[in-house]
């Protein structure tokens, strides 16, 4: 194993698998690595401190204060070269998820600059609630890998998925992440661009060949999003839009063959990235892309903002189907947070952001505003009242609209446009 002199951090959180640290600790002392444990107050209940401080030769931390002693947390986070949080419960993935820092694990994962890896462990339906599923997509988009759960018996009797990793299988993971950091993506069960189009309709149009393309990307990071968003009504029915994601997923193709390091938040859609190297982000609702969209920002030298994000979602979510009845439906709707200002807000000056904006009329005037609202530094303004133009065609026609200049395109496939907003983008960078 390829474990020898590294410096790992454990986390423990207070599952019944907790008794499985013990192996981990064990397997990773003996490949030669030295461990450091963190636990939470519930893990105790099921696996001393003072086994796993025996084990890994070193002291075992609690709490980010003992008493009168403070624990560095930060110390620690850069001390690591991989942090491991292994059982991961669902209390443990929700604080991670919302950075609620009230326990040393939490702390830990919040100052660590190592890559971090997460073994969940729970019940199988706690384990396939939306809810638990959204802050795994959470973790995943924050860069953070997935050691996947097993299937099989459970604590409670059950039978299904949620059980820990096996401890080989979680040292595995770990020791071809180091004689590979590049692999680690695949081996951590994140969805990339081939997993998200398995079985579904790829209707993008071929890319052009890399060895035709400048290589003007390389060693930027460009976060992309594309799709629509999807905002639940009741277990059936939701507010959508008729985006399908094919000019974000376009850039994101050619973004990629151009050497970026892209990454994809995709809304639902049936098409997929062509390029391997895209990585894919899921997700549904605007919350949720709102969500990945800020947590990655931070790592990009640009972003280009291509997806159609509802607006406005229901306050509230029926649990069941809203039946038919007479007289009118009133539906009471919200804002959902705005990507593009939020991003627009954080830009460091080496950043730049690009946006989308489809009008029906004033577009010029209207796009202007969003641009000095929202800092961005040009739009991509497109209008759906053309034939060939908007939601569903592999076609478009659009302008560059900057505060000094408009800048108007023919009608082209999408995957030219994507070549076009490109190349405005690498001569910002």
């Amino acid at each position: 194993m390829s474990l020898a002199g590294k410096k790992i951090i454990l986390g423990v959180s207070g599952s019944i698998a907790a008794y499985k640290a013990a192996l981990i600790v064990r397997g990773l002392v003996k490949a030669g690595a030295e461990v450091k444990v963190l636990m939470t107050r519930a893990a105790t209940d099921f696996i001393s401190p003072l086994t796993l401080a025996t084990l890994s030769k070193n002291d075992v931390t609690t709490s980010v204060h003992d008493g009168e002693s403070w624990n560095n947390h930060v110390e620690l986070g850069l001390w690591a070269d991989a942090m491991l949080i292994s059982p991961a419960t669902a209390t443990t993935l929700g604080k991670m998820a919302s950075a609620i820092c009230d326990n040393a694990i939490v702390a830990v994962y919040l100052s660590a600059r190592c890559p971090v890896f997460f073994a969940p462990a729970m019940d199988l339906d706690m384990w396939a609630h939306p809810a638990t599923q959204r802050n795994v997509e959470l973790l995943k988009a924050y860069g953070n890998h997935l050691i996947d759960v097993g299937d099989g018996e459970l604590a409670s009797g059950l039978s299904g998925a949620g059980r820990l990793a096996e401890p080989e299988d979680i040292l595995q993971i770990l020791s071809d992440h180091f004689a590979d950091p590049g692999a680690a993506a695949g081996a951590d069960g994140r969805v990339g661009a081939q997993e998200i189009g398995k079985g579904l309709s790829v209707n993008a149009e071929p890319a052009p060949q890399t060895d035709q393309l400048p290589q003007d990307l390389a060693g930027k990071r460009i976060l992309i999003t594309a799709g629509p968003t999807y905002e639940d009504l009741d277990p059936v029915r939701y507010l959508g839009n008729r985006s399908t994601g094919r000019m974000g997923i376009a850039l994101a193709d050619a973004a990629t063959q151009r050497g970026a390091r892209v990454d994809l938040v995709l809304g639902p859609t049936t098409l997929s990235a062509t390029e391997e190297g895209v990585n894919v982000i899921p997700v549904r609702t605007a919350r949720e892309m709102h969500a990945a969209s800020v947590a990655l920002w931070h790592k990009a030298d640009a972003a280009v903002l291509a997806a159609a994000v509802a607006d406005y979602r229901p306050r509230s979510t029926a649990t069941q189907k809203i039946k038919k009845k007479d007289g009118p439906l009133r539906l009471e709707l919200v804002r959902n947070p705005d990507i593009a200002a939020e991003l627009g807000e954080d830009k460091k000056a080496h950043q730049r952001l690009v946006g989308f904006a489809l009008e029906t009329d004033n577009g010029i005037e209207n796009a202007r505003r969003k641009l000095s609202s929202k800092h961005l530094d040009f739009i991509v303004l497109n209008s759906p009242s053309e034939e060939g133009t908007g939601f569903g065609h592999t076609t478009n026609r659009v302008q560059f609209v900057t505060k000094e200049d408009v800048q108007d395109f023919e009608l082209k496939p999408k995957t030219e446009v994507a070549t076009d907003i490109l190349n405005a983008l690498v001569e910002l960078l």
